[in-house]
This record gives structure tokens, C-alpha cells and sequence, in this order.
């Protein structure tokens, strides 16, 4: 990894800026407007290659924004450098054969014209269906026919981060929310970037404008006319509401003051500073006032440690945002646009299906698909009345494969996902597991396990027992049972 004041050297032979644009608002843009103006739009992105910044964040769903950024890359298509396109690619869960990735990157690669994407990210909206791990693996296989520079990942916690790289997936990024007011990623996911090599794209660091001279001293706006500034509302009143904020906003003026610079450099700054982080993600601005020169100036700035005891005093007014990265598109919280997504993650398909056993009224059960469930005669989970039981369950992926071999902590985050997908389709909840019973292999494990298990059931504290057998099977280093009983109080 080579860094420089304003560059960045990621795998894939990606020299990117370390100020990205991000296209997102193009979406927005559209909402009323209709489909921008193609080649309009891609002189507004000329306009930020020329002064230095040309790599470009995008998605599936950004409205045109592939097309737009696909008009731009022609026209460099005979220089020696032209500019970077990272892009996203949103699958709803569901079964991820080779098939189905190969046609989601040739669609990205078709808006882009290329015949590579520099860099493709995945987001997954819910780890009980563990088909993410197919999707990573078949972006591999494309990565190695050349037709992917790197792969990264959106908005995954450390966790699941963890998983992916013990299954063997070689990310080389992962995009998520880290601010002043959002510093989840400074914690457990920097620590396992600093071992693993995996560097943050950090979006939201200037919280849709929130963070800038503008709202100093403000009173506290009421309905947020676009979807970036509705988000990110929502993150400021999970922080501890708005006088917390203003209090985080008038330490970054006081600093921004110190050195001559912006709210917006110092914001920018304070995130760069991470070992973890590459780049920072900010707005390209296609239609409204542009800040290019601004911007610029991040990087003659040096926060000293007066500037930093300073943020730090602000820091003390708020309030942790709970969770890790990502946990605000898939539970309580929703910290999203949109707000609560129950709704849209209650519509994603499940990993297993209910089914009554027949002749047994009030009995239901459900099968993981093994062909030695109906061999040895045992279900993945049964429910009897409100009470559900669910099997030992190991971390085994489609054909009888063990995912993250010899990583206990790995496998127990893989093994506790299917457990949650065993009891949502009976109808219940991890909220609803009053016991749990861990095996380990080897009772070294024991702190990995137990940490996930942790992560999962925090607040919900079921009994629990863990013990040693040192019999399991195979690459299992893990093997986790649950009882679970709906409608207490």
C-alpha cells in the first residue's frame, strides 16, 4: 500500500483519488426532473478530472449515474490514464449462481462500456440468507477472468467482513458510513482492517451538508427537502439530537477558524486521518454550486493534537451510534432515507420454508435441505405451540461445504445467521431465544465464539452453556444449538 497527499494505491493496480465523487444524487436529481442530459452530465464530471479529482463511486441504483460516468470513460479511452469507476451492485436475496452474478457485472459493464469494472462492491441487505457468500465467491472467478479490477463490499460490519475473508474472498474495500457524528467504523472494523489489509471508503462525512458553516448555530430544521438530508438527520438525532451536534459543529468551526479552512475540510480531514481509510466519498455536484477548490485544500490541512482534544470534548456530548457498520440498513435503528425497512426485509425471501408435520397439529418444522436430515431423521428447527427448538448447526454451505475452516469466531457469525433464518421462518426472532448451547472443538476457541455469540444476543442475554467435544467432525470448529419461546413477556 503506497499513500500519498492525495492518492491512494488499492489491489486491482487502482491509483485512486482520496476524495471520490460520489454520484448519488443523480438519483435524487432525477426523482422529479427525468433522465439528466447524458453528455451534459459528463461534462460537469470533466470538469472534477481536470481539477484532479477522477474517481467516481456509483451504483446499480443510482438512476443514470453508470450511463453518465460511462459517456465520461469514452472519452479517455485513448489516454494513458482515464478515470476510475467504482460501482455497486444491490441483488435482492436469493440464490447467487455464477449465472446470476455474471449477468449483474455485464449489466454494469454494459452502462460503463468498459470491459472491466475497476472496482465492484456488494451489498447484501440480510445475512440470514447466506447466498452473499456464493455472490462473493462467483466475483472472484470474474476477477480472475479479468473482467473485475477489485472486489469490495458495502456497508458489512466487522463481523461478516471477518467471515468473508476467512471463507477465503480477497476484499479489497468496504464502503460504509464514518463521520464526526458516525464513528462506529473507528472501532472493531479499523482494528480488523489494520490486520487484514481491507481499506474503508468512508460516505456520510459530511452528513449530507449538516456539517458545514451553514448550520452553525441553526435552529433545528424540521422536514428535510432530499433524501441525503432526511438520512442524515436521522444519524444526528441517534447521536443525541441536535444540540449534541451543534456542539460536535462549533468544535469543527473552532478548528476549521484555527487553520483557515472549512467545517467541511476539517470533517474530511478528521476521517482521512484513519489508518483504515482510503479515500472519503463527497457529493459531485452535477447541477448545484461545486466546491472542487474546497475540497482541495483537505490536503494541506494537519489536525494537530490541540484540534483533536478539542473534537474529542465535542465527542463526550454524544451519544455512540448503536451497532456496527451497516446495522442501519438491517434492524432498529433504520438510520436509511427511507427510514424503517421492516417492511422491505420482511418481502426478501427466506432462507428455509415452514412446513406442518403432518398428523401432528400444532407441530410445524423446517429442513435445511441435507441430505442427511431425512437419513439421521432430524430437522433443521421444529416449533411446538410457541416454543421453538433448533438443532446443533454448523457452519455447512450449500453441498455439504464447511465455510471459514478453522476459524471459530468465523463460523459461529455464519452458524448464528442460520439459526436467525431457522426461527424467522417458524415465526420468531432472536429476540425471542431464552437458551443456547455452544460446542467447541477446541476450548482455545472459546473467545471468538463467545464474542459472536455476544454480537447477536447482547441485549436479549439468554441462558447458555458452552463446553469442549473434541469429536466434531471435519473443518467444524463450532456448533451452536438454540431454544427459543414466542409471545413472552
Amino acid at each position: 500500500m503506497i499513500v500519498t497527499s492525495d492518492r491512494v494505491h488499492l489491489p486491482g493496480d487502482l491509483n485512486v483519488s482520496r476524495l471520490i465523487c460520489g454520484l448519488w444524487q443523480i438519483a435524487d436529481i432525477e426523482k422529479g426532473a427525468g433522465p439528466l442530459d447524458a453528455e451534459r452530465a459528463a461534462d460537469a464530471l470533466e470538469a472534477y478530472v481536470e481539477a484532479g479529482f477522477d474517481t467516481f463511486d456509483m451504483a446499480d441504483h443510482y438512476g443514470s449515474a453508470e450511463l453518465v460516468a460511462g459517456r465520461l470513460l469514452a472519452r479517455h479511452a485513448d489516454r494513458e490514464r482515464r478515470p476510475v469507476a467504482l460501482t455497486k451492485w444491490c441483488p435482492e436475496p436469493g440464490p447467487m449462481t455464477e449465472d446470476v452474478v455474471r449477468r449483474g457485472v455485464q449489466e454494469r459493464l454494459h452502462r460503463l462500456g468498459v470491459g472491466r469494472v475497476d472496482l465492484l462492491q456488494l451489498h447484501w441487505w440480510s445475512f440470514d440468507h447466506p447466498a452473499w457468500l456464493d455472490a462473493l465467491h462467483a466475483l472472484q472467478t470474474l476477477r480472475d477472468e479479468g473482467l473485475i479490477g477489485a472486489i469490495g463490499v458495502t456497508n458489512f460490519d466487522a463481523a461478516h467482513l471477518a467471515l468473508a475473508l476467512a471463507d477465503g474472498i480477497a476484499v479489497a474495500t468496504n464502503q460504509v458510513s464514518f463521520s464526526l457524528i458516525d464513528r462506529r467504523a473507528a472501532g472493531g472494523l479499523s482494528e480488523l482492517c489494520a490486520r487484514s489489509g481491507v481499506r474503508l471508503l468512508a460516505y456520510g462525512t459530511l452528513c449530507g451538508g449538516f456539517l458545514s458553516e451553514t448550520w452553525l448555530g441553526r435552529l433545528e430544521p424540521g422536514a428535510m427537502p432530499d433524501w441525503s438530508r432526511a438520512k442524515y438527520k436521522r444519524f444526528i438525532d441517534a447521536a443525541g439530537g441536535w444540540g449534541a451536534f451543534q456542539q460536535v459543529l462549533a468544535a469543527a468551526a473552532a478548528v476549521a477558524g484555527r487553520h483557515g479552512v472549512s467545517v467541511s475540510n476539517v470533517a474530511t480531514r478528521w476521517v482521512l486521518d484513519h489508518a483504515s481509510v482510503a479515500a472519503a466519498i463527497v457529493g459531485a455536484r452535477i447541477t448545484e454550486s461545486e466546491h472542487r477548490a474546497d475540497n482541495r485544500r483537505v490536503f494541506s490541512l494537519a489536525l494537530d493534537a490541540e484540534d483533536r482534544a478539542r473534537l474529542d470534548a465535542a465527542f463526550a456530548a454524544t451519544c455512540p451510534i448503536a451497532g456496527d457498520c451497516g446495522d442501519e440498513y438491517r434492524r432498529p435503528p433504520y438510520l436509511t432515507a427511507s427510514g424503517d425497512l421492516s417492511h422491505h426485509l420482511a418481502a426478501i425471501p427466506g432462507l428455509y420454508r415452514a412446513e406442518p408435520v403432518p398428523g401432528r397439529p400444532g407441530r410445524s418444522r423446517v429442513a435445511s435441505g441435507s441430505v442427511w436430515e431425512p437419513l439421521a431423521g432430524y430437522s433443521r428447527a421444529v416449533r411446538v405451540g410457541d416454543h421453538i427448538c433448533v438443532s446443533g448447526t454448523t457452519a455447512t454451505h450449500g453441498a455439504q461445504r464447511c465455510v471459514a475452516p478453522g476459524d471459530a469466531g468465523a463460523q459461529a457469525t455464519y452458524i448464528l445467521d442460520k439459526i436467525a433464518a431457522a426461527i424467522a421462518a417458524l415465526g420468531g426472532s432472536m429476540e425471542d431465544v431464552i437458551r443456547t448451547r455452544i460446542y467447541l472443538r477446541d476450548i482455545s476457541a472459546w473467545e471468538p465464539a463467545a464474542r459472536a455469540h455476544g454480537r447477536v444476543f447482547g441485549s436479549v442475554m439468554p441462558a447458555n452453556t458452552m463446553l469442549q467435544v473434541a469429536g466434531l467432525i471435519g473443518d467444524y470448529e463450532v456448533e451452536i444449538e438454540a431454544e427459543a419461546q414466542l409471545g413472552r413477556s
